[in-house]
């Protein structure tokens, strides 16, 4: 079976998206600023969209290319 790079990179980013918020609790909890860990997490959070809808546009195109052969 192959494994798909960009479900690797979905699920290395939920991972980071996970740590973030964790970081960012922490840091609220303490009265710290979180602007830079936001700043960051909306990045991530951005990307995985992306990567999101471009693996799912490439998804459908690979079954249009199965129902054709």
């Amino acid at each position: 079976m192959e494994e798909d790079p960009d479900n690797d990179r979905i699920l290395k980013l939920r991972a980071e998206i996970l740590e973030l918020s964790s970081a960012i609790r922490q840091l609220q909890r303490e009265g710290l600023d979180d602007a830079a860990a936001q700043l960051l997490i909306a990045r991530k959070r951005a990307q995985l969209e992306h990567l999101a809808k471009t693996n799912s546009a490439a998804s459908c195109l690979n079954i249009t290319d199965i129902r054709r052969s």
